[in-house]
């Protein structure tokens, strides 16, 4: 999909269709590992993930992003969802933004994570 498609992917939808008035505000890719859990025994381990995060939420100081997604399977599998942090300058007007959430509880345990995502749109030019 470009940029200038019919379906700016804004969060709001008139009639079923997404509403062209609403600009679109940008996401970010993200992966990751979560922490190791179950530590001192034979089930020690942990797990990978990856996704997209919600567009950008406007807020005091900047914006933040909801990110959502489930882990890998080693045999069980984790959610999470959490809000970023603010942005975080990363030089020539990119940004990422840093993540730290716990997934749910699977067989007893749970995993912290602590991510950056990636920059956003690396390879298009802001418009203004």
């Amino acid at each position: 999909m470009s940029k200038n498609d019919n379906n700016c992917g804004c969060e709001k939808k008139q009639n079923g269709k997404h509403c062209k008035e609403d600009k679109q505000f940008h996401d970010h890719e993200f992966l990751g590992s979560t922490r190791l859990a179950e530590l001192g025994s034979e089930d020690a381990h942990n797990h990978r993930f990856a996704g997209v995060s919600g567009p950008a939420i406007p807020v005091e100081g900047g914006h933040v992003h909801k990110v959502k997604s489930r882990t890998d399977f080693f045999d069980h599998f984790h959610e999470f969802e959490a809000i970023s942090g603010l942005q975080k300058s990363v030089g020539d007007g990119r940004h990422v933004h840093f993540v730290e959430a716990k997934t749910n509880v699977v067989d007893d345990h749970f995993h912290e994570l602590i991510f950056a995502t990636l920059i956003e749109a690396p390879i298009f030019e802001e418009e203004a």
